[in-house]
């Protein structure tokens, strides 16, 4: 099964590790979920911000 990952250095989405550890995310089940990675950070940013909230 292919993985793909999202290189935030560059923007681009990758099929299999291209890059550097470092710089991107992964993996993800299909290259249209790769390229919602940044989105997909942002909501679980979010999601984990509230927890942490509600645990105050």
């Amino acid at each position: 099964m292919t993985e793909w990952w999202y290189n935030n250095k560059t923007g681009v989405v990758e099929e299999g590790p291209q890059s550097l550890g470092a710089d991107r995310d992964g993996p993800y089940s299909s290259k249209e979920e790769a390229t919602r990675a940044p989105q997909i950070a942002r909501e679980r940013s979010r999601r984990w911000a509230a927890d942490d909230a509600a645990s105050d």
